[in-house]
C-alpha cells in the first residue's frame, strides 16, 4: 500500500542496498536538491502564476495546449485521468500531424502555447498554421522565438523555469496551470512532502527502486506496462518519455511499452510468457465502482457463470489468471491498484514515478536530466529545413 488510494505490491520483499538509502536521503535533502527539480514537487515550490492572474483565463470553455513531449504529455494524463471531474473541453496538438485542424467552437477558446526552450519547431509550425487570437505562453526567460511571439503580439507570458526540465514538470506551471483551468486543485496534487515522511511509501519505494536495479542488471530492460485502465494511458504514455528520456544514455536503458489490457492478451501475450526473458511487467488497474453489468437474459445457460458479473469484474478476473500465469512461470510483476481517482491520487503516482526513474538513474550512474542526443536530430532538423 502506497497510500490509502493506492495498492501496490512490488517485485519482491528483499531488502534494498545501504547505497540506495543514501542517495535517498540526499535527494530530498532540502539544502541539496539535485538540480533543484525536486523543488517543483513540493508545496513550498512558488509558481511563477497566482491564481488570481489565472482567473481571466477560466471564463473560457474550450481551451487548446500546443506542445511536445514534457509539455503536452503530462497535461493530457490530468485531462484524462481527471476527466469525470472535469466540465472544461481540452484538445492537443502535440504532433506535426495532417487531421490537426482549426477548431471553431461556438464559445472563444484560449490557445495556451507551452515550450521550455521556446524555440520547439513543432510548437512554434502548430501555433503558426492553428492557432486563435487568444493566447497565453509558458517559455523560459530568455531570448526565444515564442517569448519573442508574445512580446509582439502583447501576450500573457508565465516563466517556464530553466531547472524543471520538460519531462519533469509536470507539477510545476506546465501541469498545474492547466490543472487550474480544468477546474482542478493544483494544491492538492502536491503530495511529495507527506510521502518522503511517510515510512511505508519511503520502503515502497526504495525496494522497487532496488529490485529494478537489479532486473536491469540482469539484462530485463523492457518495461511493458499491462494497463487495463482506459483513462490511464496517457499516464503510461508521460511515464514512457520520463523512462525513456532519462534513463536512456551510455548504451543503457529501459524502454517502456504500454500493452492495453485484456485486449492484447489476444495479440502480445503469448510473446510476454514464452518470448526472450529481457522484460519485467507492471499491472496498472482502477477499480471501478459503477460498471456496466451483464444483461443476464442474453446468456445462454452454459455460461450462466457471467450473469453474477459486471464488466469491471470480468477484467478483474483475467488479470488476476495473468497474475496467477505470471507467478507459475516465474515473471517478474509488480502491481498498482488505484483506489479512488483525485487529485491527491494522481499526485502520489507522479511522484512516485518521478522518484522512482531518478534513484534509478543515480543507480545506473547516468545523469537522469539531460537528453544529450535528442539535439542532434533538432541540428540536423534546422540543417536541412536551412
Amino acid at each position: 500500500m502506497l497510500s490509502k488510494n493506492i495498492r501496490f505490491k512490488n517485485f519482491t520483499k528483499k531488502k534494498f542496498n545501504k547505497n540506495l538509502k543514501v542517495l535517498f536521503k540526499k535527494l530530498i535533502d532540502k539544502n541539496n536538491y539535485d538540480d533543484n527539480v525536486i523543488k517543483s514537487f513540493s508545496k513550498s515550490y512558488f509558481y511563477s502564476f497566482t491564481k488570481k492572474q489565472l482567473k481571466k483565463y477560466k471564463k473560457f470553455n474550450f481551451f487548446q495546449i500546443y506542445g511536445m513531449g514534457g509539455s503536452s504529455l503530462g497535461i493530457q494524463a490530468i485531462y484524462d485521468f481527471m476527466r469525470p471531474k472535469i466540465k472544461k473541453n481540452f484538445y492537443f496538438f502535440d504532433n506535426l500531424d495532417s487531421k490537426n485542424k482549426i477548431i471553431k467552437t461556438k464559445s472563444k477558446s484560449l490557445n495556451l502555447i507551452i515550450s521550455k526552450s521556446g524555440n520547439t519547431l513543432e510548437t512554434i509550425v502548430n501555433e503558426n498554421i492553428f492557432s486563435g487570437s487568444n493566447k497565453l505562453y509558458i517559455t523560459e526567460n530568455n531570448n526565444n522565438y515564442l517569448r519573442n511571439t508574445a512580446l509582439r503580439l502583447k501576450k500573457e507570458i508565465i516563466e517556464h523555469k530553466n531547472f524543471i526540465g520538460g519531462r519533469y514538470s509536470v507539477l510545476s506551471e506546465v501541469g498545474m496551470l492547466p490543472a487550474e483551468l480544468m477546474g482542478l486543485n493544483s494544491n492538492k496534487f502536491k503530495r511529495f512532502d507527506k510521502l518522503v515522511s511517510n515510512r511505508d511509501f519511503i520502503n515502497s519505494l526504495l525496494a522497487n527502486v532496488n529490485m529494478l536495479y537489479r532486473l536491469v542488471k540482469m539484462g530485463k530492460t523492457n518495461s511493458i506496462i499491462l494497463n487495463y485502465d482506459e483513462s490511464s494511458y496517457n499516464l503510461f504514455r508521460w511515464y514512457q518519455q520520463l523512462v525513456a528520456e532519462s534513463l536512456g544514455k551510455n548504451s543503457k536503458g529501459v524502454l517502456p511499452i504500454i500493452s492495453e489490457m485484456p485486449k492484447d492478451n489476444h495479440s502480445l501475450m503469448q510473446l510476454y510468457l514464452d518470448g526472450n526473458k529481457n522484460s519485467f511487467f507492471t499491472f496498472f488497474d482502477i477499480k471501478n465502482y459503477n460498471s456496466p453489468k451483464i444483461k443476464k437474459k442474453k446468456i445462454f445457460s452454459n455460461y450462466k457463470y457471467l450473469k453474477k458479473h459486471d464488466l469491471f469484474s470480468i477484467k478483474s478476473a483475467q488479470k488476476k489468471a495473468t497474475i496467477n500465469v505470471f507467478k507459475a512461470k516465474g515473471i517478474p510483476f509488480r502491481t498498482f491498484e488505484v483506489l479512488k481517482k483525485n487529485e491527491e491520487t494522481l499526485g502520489e503516482l507522479f511522484t512516485f514515478f518521478m522518484l522512482e526513474t531518478i534513484l534509478l538513474g543515480k543507480m545506473l550512474k547516468i545523469n537522469p536530466y539531460n537528453q544529450p542526443s535528442v539535439e542532434l536530430i533538432k541540428k540536423e532538423t534546422k540543417k536541412i529545413l536551412i
